[in-house]
């Protein structure tokens, strides 16, 4: 294989066509790559990786490495905290990964990368297809999600049409705060005034539209959030500040106990149904197993679960998440048998047993941010 990428006699294989169900019950498209094409693809990868590092923003936090979901959460808290932040745009970019444009791609990385090998290694496995059901079908656009190259080439994509962009945005157009946490497709930015927020987004339809990309209307808002949200909207006899959802967590304005503006952060509800509704699958596909084996299973679950979600504010969700987890766990072992209804008691020692209860185990946003960046490095 390594004589045939160097001589050119490398051939990139259809993509395997595959679906997984998404929260809101749709199905995600996903491609399952050859294993040879896995290998070749990480090794590109690494040698990417050290060239694009040095040029990525610092408010780009999706599949990098040594960056990770939980520093994105941690900067988009301490934005909302820190800088003078009064309305927040979500955006969606619809369907991102099966909407990249071919062209533009490799020219984006034909900015950084002059080896044609490289060059036309992507070309390959952008015009490699899609396998499903035995029928190949030739991808004109897109790049597969699943792909080992996939979420570098986003990241490269992006880095041209909308992180160099926005930079130079907030530095010559905005007049007030502006912050930016973009996590591959998913991106927040906060607006300290509502008229760059909304000339913003205009100017952001317009530019992702030279790319082929446009933003996806139902999910996409901008609403008002921030210190001062709940006391505007009472003088003007409005209700609460909005939530908004990003990386699995509904963000909320709230109050500590001495009075202070802080941002809650809660499992979204979406997020916390698609996980029950998996393990109802998986309890009823393993009713009949030992409870012993079962219940160890369960606990790698929710220490899993934990493990992602036990950010602070949020261990109230969790405690709702292992108990709709046991009624679940007891539903299925009611199942087994006609045997008399298995008491709360019972079903409390088995808990107890098997499935560890939740506490907080990330720390509070701010110091894991200014741990990871010191103010001495700017751009780390």
């Amino acid at each position: 294989m390594h004589s045939r990428v160097h001589r050119g006699g490398y051939q990139a294989q259809a993509s395997r066509r595959v679906y997984i169900p998404k929260a809101d019950g749709r199905q995600r498209p996903l491609g399952v790559a050859a294993l040879e094409d896995k290998i070749v693809q990480q090794a590109v990868v690494t040698i990417l990786n050290e060239i694009y590092e040095v040029d990525f923003q610092g408010f780009s936090y999706g599949f990098r490495p040594g960056r990770s979901p939980h520093k994105a959460l941690d900067a988009l808290s301490v934005g909302l905290h820190r800088k003078r932040v009064n309305w927040v745009l979500d955006a969606d970019i619809r369907g991102f990964f099966d909407h990249m444009n071919h062209e533009w791609t490799v020219k984006f990385v034909q900015h950084r990368v002059g080896d044609p090998r490289i060059l036309r290694l992507i070309q390959k496995w952008l015009k490699a297809g899609v396998s499903e059901d035995g029928q190949w079908s030739e991808t004109k656009v897109g790049t597969p999600q699943g792909a080992v190259i996939s979420p570098l080439l986003a990241n490269i994509y992006l880095h041209y049409v909308f992180d160099l962009w926005i930079e130079v945005w907030r530095r010559k157009v905005a007049k007030g705060d502006v912050i930016v946490v973009r996590y591959a497709d998913d991106l927040v930015v906060g607006f300290e005034h509502r008229a760059e927020a909304q000339r913003f987004l205009e100017e952001f339809r317009e530019r992702l539209s030279k790319f082929g990309l446009e933003l996806n209307s139902e999910k996409t808002r901008l609403i008002e959030f921030g210190r001062f949200a709940a006391l505007n909207r009472e003088r003007r006899g409005e209700g609460k500040p909005e939530t908004f959802t990003f990386l699995g967590f509904t963000h909320y304005c709230g109050k500590l106990q001495n009075g202070n503006f802080t941002v809650w952060r809660e499992t979204a509800n979406k997020r916390m149904v698609a996980k029950l509704q998996s393990i109802r699958l998986e309890l009823r596909r393993r009713r009949h197993e030992p409870i012993a084996r079962v219940g160890e299973w369960l606990g790698k679950v929710a220490s899993g679960y934990y493990l992602y979600h036990a950010v602070p504010g949020n261990l109230r969700q969790l405690n709702v998440f292992r108990h709709r987890l046991a009624r679940l766990w007891r539903l299925a072992l009611e199942r087994r048998s006609q045997r008399k209804r298995l008491t709360w008691e019972r079903m409390h020692l088995l808990l107890a047993r098997w499935v560890p209860a939740p506490r907080v185990t990330h720390p509070h946003p701010r110091e894991r941010f200014d741990a990871t960046h010191p103010w001495w490095k700017p751009y780390a």
